[in-house]
């Protein structure tokens, strides 16, 4: 599965296709039927890349291209608009070792959201080019692997201002 290039923007529904990058930040076409572009600032959103994702686990934290690789074969998908107990049920199923405290309801809907938007797409069924770049994606910003339903926010740290200098002062 290639999720190369796809990316969830937070504070806006749906996911996104890297096309470009200026100066700013990136050029990002929505996935849906109305092809939306956006230019996220870097400085102001925060882009999660698809294939860096991962669920909490029991043990260790599970890729988020694991679990859409399990629901592929899974003949039972339920609507994301399903109750909690039919979620956490399905979860139990596709990725039995996720840590049930805190995986919540609406990381489960967001998962399942987010496969009902791939499923159609040929990415979806293409290999994964592994870590050698791909010369047509456009770069995505490199954030850790960070589990969904993170309690914390990670900060980026703003670059480093130079300090202005001062004119020298004449003496007198």
């Amino acid at each position: 599965m290639n999720l190369q290039g796809i990316v969830a923007v937070s504070g806006k529904p749906g996911l996104w296709r890297a096309l470009a990058q200026n100066k700013t930040g990136y050029i990002l076409e929505s996935l849906d039927a109305h092809k939306t572009k956006l230019i996220a600032n870097l400085s102001t959103a925060k882009l999660a890349s698809l294939h860096e994702i991962t669920i909490f686990g029991l043990e260790d934290d599970i890729k988020l291209v694991d679990v859409f690789e399990k629901m592929k074969t899974s003949s039972n998908v339920p609507d994301a608009k399903a109750d909690g107990k039919k979620l956490r049920d399905f979860f139990r199923e596709i990725a039995p070792d996720h840590d049930e405290e805190k995986v919540y309801a609406s990381d489960m809907k967001k998962i399942i959201n987010w496969y009902q938007v791939l499923k159609d797409f040929p990415l979806f069924n293409e290999e994964d080019p592994g870590t050698a770049p791909v010369a047509e994606e456009a770069p995505v910003a490199e954030e850790a692997a960070k589990p969904v339903g993170a309690a914390a926010k990670t900060e980026e740290a703003a670059p480093a201002k130079p300090k202005a200098k001062k004119p020298v002062a004449k003496k007198a």
